[in-house]
């Protein structure tokens, strides 16, 4: 018998195919955008919107989808969200499925689609936890008076279930087009909006 216990060995330092072994920054494409600031996404926030002024909604919503900061900080990708929210509140209804499918058409599409399956799935989290809309901010907590369901509902404020139907909207117009597949990859995709 021998001394050794082989219970013991750390069987992954000896396996070159262990996640041990290689960085995991590899996981992450090579394509993805540079970091950006709260600065950086505000100016591009101001030119979505003389963008939207001009009428090319294609232009608008593939610009917004393809300088999206998925390395940047948290107050960038908030300033971001609020930009989409704004882009896709702009569009008619009528015209999300030609939009939409100008988008997620070519080079590129499938990723701007999964890209605006973030942000609607995002936008629909900050609308229910009422951090996308500035509000009034009371001292008694929901749960102290037992309304916590009233207000969640936003309704002094107005527009907050508007918003969440626009959302619904595109989220509806988006899988007809780009399939359940893409719920599946954003949910399963390390980089966040």
């Amino acid at each position: 018998m021998s001394l050794i216990n082989y219970r013991t060995v750390d069987v992954d330092s000896i396996d070159p195919e262990s996640s041990v072994n290689f960085p995991l920054e590899t996981l992450v494409p090579s394509n993805c955008p540079p970091p950006t600031n709260s600065s950086a996404a505000a100016s591009i926030g101001s030119q979505v919107r003389q963008m939207l002024r001009s009428g090319d909604l294609e232009g608008v919503m593939r610009y917004v989808l393809d300088t999206a900061p998925l390395g940047g900080d948290d107050r960038a990708k908030e300033v971001h969200l609020a930009t989409v929210v704004e882009v896709l509140a702009g569009i008619r209804q009528g015209e999300m499925t030609r939009v939409l499918e100008g988008v997620c058409s070519g080079e590129g599409g499938a990723e701007r689609g999964d890209c605006l399956m973030k942000y609607l799935y995002k936008g629909m989290a900050a609308q229910s936890s009422g951090s996308l809309s500035p509000s009034k901010k009371s001292s008694l907590s929901p749960q102290s008076t037992g309304f916590s369901q009233i207000q969640a509902r936003n309704i002094g404020e107005g527009g907050g279930g508007q918003q969440m139907s626009v959302l619904l909207s595109w989220h509806e117009k988006l899988v007809d087009i780009v399939g359940v597949g893409s719920i599946v990859r954003v949910m399963t995709d390390r980089r966040t909006v």
